[in-house]
Parts: structure tokens; sequence; C-alpha cells
């Protein structure tokens, strides 16, 4: 069954619940969304709630996709530019599929719905992220149309000895 998306849904207690569950076992999995394991909740909640503030200021929208039993299985965060020269762009962040449905189809479902979002934004031209080199993301993204335009090489210290690649991928909308 697929996901059903909805762009800017209203931010509950279930919704916030669901998506600290999502992120943490994302995390745990091995997931690249900003956290190495072991993560808990309570520490991914502050990185949350900063997300939630930016929405409130109309900076950053959420797209959420819920499986068929109404879960929060995927979630997307679009990030506006504040700078004046980069307002035809937006940043793609946080980009999670459950673990449990991985495998289906649902992070390109999720990309799809991600671009079809950015679409209706007026002014928005293309979509921009980053991803954690050595997991074979920018693969991923590429074949979701994706192209590697940058690449810092170990900007990402995952842990003591372990620095990764932080890759930059466009997605012109055009």
């Amino acid at each position: 069954m697929p996901l059903t998306f909805t762009l800017d849904p209203a931010v509950t207690p279930e919704l916030r619940d669901g998506i600290l569950d999502l992120w943490t076992d994302v995390s745990n999995a091995g997931g690249a969304v900003g956290f190495v394991p072991p993560v808990t909740p309570q520490k991914i909640r502050p990185v949350l709630v900063k997300h939630f503030a930016s929405m409130a200021e109309g900076q950053v929208r959420l797209l959420v996709g819920r499986d068929g039993e109404g879960r929060v299985a995927a979630t997307a965060f679009l990030t506006l530019n504040t700078h004046h020269l980069m307002t035809h762009w937006l940043w793609l962040y946080t980009v999670m599929v459950h673990p449990r449905h991985q495998g289906k189809g649902y992070g390109r479902d999720l990309l799809a719905a991600a671009a079809d979002a950015a679409r209706g934004i007026d002014g928005i031209e293309a979509i921009r992220l980053t991803c954690r080199g050595g997991l074979g993301l920018e693969r991923f993204y590429a074949s979701c149309g994706y192209k590697e335009v940058g690449r810092i090489p170990g900007a990402i210290r995952v842990a003591p000895g372990d620095d990764r690649d932080d890759v930059v991928m466009l997605l012109p909308l055009g």
C-alpha cells in the first residue's frame, strides 16, 4: 500500500511523537539523519522543536508520509532560503523512511512528493540537499534525478577517525 503524503500537517502531539519515533528508529538503524546510534527521542527532541519553530516562522515546510495504518512512515523538511540571492531554490533536510518500509519504493515516492511540493512554492526552481558519503546515498539520489554538484571531503565526523564526505546534490525542477 502506498504512503499518503501531506504537506504542512497540523502539528499535534501525535505527529510530534510519530516524527520522534521515526527519527529515532532511522538513526538507530544507521540512517544518516544527523545522529549516530544509539540515540533516544530525548536527544532528538530539541532539534525537532527547532524545526517546528522554523515552521511557525514560515521558513520550513514539513512533508509527512503516513502508512496504511496512519503511522508516520516518512518525512522531509523543505527549508526556504533567507538570502535574497538564493530564494529560487530550497533545501531538503532530514529525508527519512522508516526501516520497516525501506525497499518498497517509498524513498522515491517521498522525493517525488517533495519535488511536487517544491514546484508548488512560488519561485522555486531547484532542490538542494546534502548527504553523508560512504553509504551509497548519492547513488540513490542520482537515481531519482539529483546530480552531485559538490563534495567536501571529511566534513562529517561520525566518530573519532571516521570522517565522511559531505555530498551536495541538486535537482532542477524545470
